[in-house]
């Protein structure tokens, strides 16, 4: 029986679950550092919280924000998220430019997976920082345009990603496809998005694992080789922080 190709090229994978590439656990990793233990959390885009089902224990730990002081709300423009057990309050965004949430209520907020669907970025993150208090955290992950995942999806027919991608991982279900706009998806771009808010920012990118070619495991190993020395423009996730200022 052959052994997950992922396993194969990240041997480490063997041993709790996740490689040294993992771009979740950067990206929450960091987001536990910065919560606070009764903090209210906010969840832009929280879906139906598909990373409880996630088979690696460490990597569900870090992406549950939950805790026994802390309120996790979540908001969406799907009303799927009332479905997500990771939450512990669900609202519905029925305009986009006035999400359902008090002002300056928030200590942290994550917006992951979801600034690429973003049509408007200056009212998106305005929205931001009208709910955070001042001195709480911004916390966003998204694709970059300029990475060979992003030339791809912006190639292929928007009707088409969800069947696309999701043959192309095994492990992404169709429902958890929504259609991409990447106008805020360039390193520059999202820090001068989030400066222009009143975030104190930073950006930078980050190389996962080629995790959209696991459907061959040749270019599984091909793409495993070009992300470790992938130069920092071209990574494939932008990673970006902020303070509410």
């Amino acid at each position: 029986m052959h052994r997950p190709i992922a396993d194969v090229v990240y041997p480490e994978r063997r041993f709790g679950g996740y490689s040294l590439r993992d771009g979740t656990v950067e990206f929450y990793g960091r987001v536990q550092a910065l919560l606070g233990e009764t903090d209210r959390v906010l969840d832009v885009g929280c879906g139906r919280g598909k990373y409880h089902e996630d088979q690696c224990r460490y990597r569900r730990s870090l992406c549950s924000l939950q805790g026994p002081g802390r309120t996790v709300l979540g908001i969406d423009v799907d009303e799927a998220g009332v479905t997500n057990p990771l939450i512990d309050e669900f609202r519905l965004i029925t305009d986009l430019d006035a999400w359902p949430v008090e002002d300056a209520s928030i200590d942290l907020a994550v917006a992951n997976s979801v600034v690429e669907h973003v049509e408007r970025p200056e009212k998106f993150f305005a929205e931001m920082r009208r709910v955070l208090k001042p001195g709480g955290y911004l916390c966003v992950r998204t694709y970059n345009v300029w990475n060979y995942v992003g030339v791809a999806a912006r190639l292929i027919p928007n009707r088409m990603h969800a069947r696309v991608t999701a043959k192309a991982q095994d492990d992404r279900k169709e429902e958890d496809v929504f259609p991409t706009v990447y106008r805020c998806n360039t390193r520059r771009k999202l820090q001068r998005a989030m400066q222009a808010a009143g975030f104190d920012a930073y950006v930078y990118t980050y190389e996962a694992e080629p995790n959209y070619l696991s459907f061959s495991r040749v270019l599984y190993r091909i793409g495993a080789a070009v992300h470790a020395v992938m130069p920092p423009p071209f990574r494939w996730s932008l990673l970006g922080f902020g303070r509410a200022q």
